[in-house]
């Protein structure tokens, strides 16, 4: 199991935590990274792309011409979608892109992104949160000290107290903040360093060992 230093909010190293290797020290698996990035990123798409067919675009209540002597090729609706004006032929409508993939292949795409963190040292341990009001001055100070970049993730415990640290992070630019419960494959992979507390790191060591 590798050793990595738990600091805390003044960024001074307090002691040190064993991280689990099958959680922290795998060979990250890109395939599995890709599936669930593409199943997240689907997922969230509105699905609201709306075109009208033939029978929704207004007109078209009679032939444009008689069936027959005129030459050209027969006609029933300006409103056909030969027509300018006329209906979109196979055009999108509102629908649901959602889709899920295997389980094992969710956890395995979770255990991958945090490993890959680990391995390019954008992962750090805070022993806890601390801050008596919620002020956005305090929570950027201890984003210097622990030399957090703006686009941030903090992951803290279920049952830990953090109201005050949440509320003062709101106002960060890229900095985010979530429970240990709701870690998900795009924002892992998508911040430029994470920042987990002691008490996080066990609970997302049990749930994916």
């Amino acid at each position: 199991m590798a050793k990595i230093d738990v600091i805390n909010q003044e960024g001074k190293v307090v002691s040190s935590l064993e991280l689990n290797d099958a959680v922290f020290g795998i060979e990250p698996n890109q395939q599995a990274l890709y599936d669930a990035l593409k199943m997240q990123m689907a997922s969230s798409r509105q699905g609201t792309a709306d075109t009208k067919g033939r029978s929704e675009v207004s007109g078209g209540g009679r032939k444009p011409y008689r069936q027959k002597g005129t030459g050209r090729a027969r006609q029933g609706s300006i409103r056909a979608t030969q027509f300018r004006g006329g209906g979109t032929v196979f055009g999108a409508t509102p629908r649901s892109y959602a889709y899920r993939i295997n389980k094992k292949v969710r956890r395995l795409a979770l255990k991958s992104a945090l490993s890959e963190k680990v391995a390019e040292t954008a992962f750090s341990v805070l022993d806890k949160f601390e801050i008596a009001e919620p002020k956005t001055k305090t929570f950027v100070s201890i984003m210097e000290a622990i030399e957090a970049p703006k686009k941030t993730l903090f992951v803290v415990g279920q049952e830990e107290d953090v109201q005050n640290a949440y509320l003062s992070s709101r106002n960060v630019p890229g900095c985010q903040m979530m429970t240990s419960n709701l870690i998900n494959v795009y924002d892992l992979v998508n911040a430029n360093k994470i920042v987990m507390t002691s008490a996080a790191v066990k609970e997302v060591e049990e749930a994916l060992a």
